[in-house]
């Protein structure tokens, strides 16, 4: 009878795994993961390309670099973090995910996300929209204007920009004074009737970030920083992002 022979390897080797620990506090605690599918149970993205959070988490943990790192499901995750809230193990996998996309090569990445990205780079609104600040600006006032005059009740509301030492520094999606400039105005009669002080700035008044989405550090790096500093040079005390 012939004899079998199993050879036992030497645990696989893993480049991902390990620059995530590296990243993540704690080591990641990936080997915490108790496969309770909690993750995955309120995940918009279980399910899509056969995938979910905790069969992603399995990957990385046991060192399938490429089948994680390669799967467009990571692309999928809106990066809304309800995963952290309801793991007992308090995993990023969010961050995980972050670091996957960013093994991509730029090229390689979502042609609407990258391409939203390199138009916030374009001026200093940050608009995905590639919408430039004295667009936006007079927008804001032509729909301002118009809401006064039909809605009396309102003519006293303001939608300020650039307005000095605010409590708040206040974004907007750049798609609204876009393609759904009455959009904007409910947020605006919110802040009235509150008697919120408040107010836009010319400059980074865009609140998505695509480059986040991307991956792309530096890019994610310039958006904000954009914004921040409008917001510290008109002497904003808090910021405020609707998104």
């Amino acid at each position: 009878m012939a004899e079998t022979s199993i050879k036992i390897r030497g645990k696989k080797q893993t480049v991902f795994k390990d620059k995530v620990k590296e990243i993540i506090p704690g080591g990641g605690n990936l080997d915490l993961c108790l496969t309770c599918g909690a993750c995955a149970s309120g995940c918009p993205a279980s399910g899509l390309e056969d995938m979910d959070p905790r069969k992603f988490l399995r990957m990385c943990a046991m060192g399938l670099d490429e089948e994680a790192t390669s799967s467009p499901w990571v692309w999928m995750c809106t990066m809304c973090q309800r995963c952290i809230y309801v793991c007992p193990m308090q995993i990023d996998i969010p961050q995980l995910i972050y670091n996957a996309r960013a093994t991509w090569p730029r090229e390689d990445r979502p042609k609407g996300i990258r391409d939203s990205c390199d138009m916030a780079l374009r001026n200093d609104s940050n608009s995905a929209m590639g919408t430039a600040p004295d667009d936006f600006v007079f927008v804001v006032g032509d729909v301002l204007d118009e809401y006064r005059e039909a809605q009396p009740e309102f003519k006293d509301m303001v939608a300020p920009i650039d307005k000095p030492n605010t409590q708040f520094f206040v974004n907007q999606n750049s798609r609204e004074p876009n393609v759904e400039p009455d959009e904007m105005v409910p947020l605006w009669k919110i802040l009235h009737l509150a008697g919120v002080d408040w107010t836009y700035g010319s400059k980074g008044w865009a609140a998505e970030n695509y480059c986040m989405f991307l991956a792309d550090d530096k890019c994610w790096d310039h958006v904000t920083r954009v914004s921040a500093k409008q917001a510290d040079d008109l002497g904003c005390k808090v910021f405020l992002n609707t998104e």
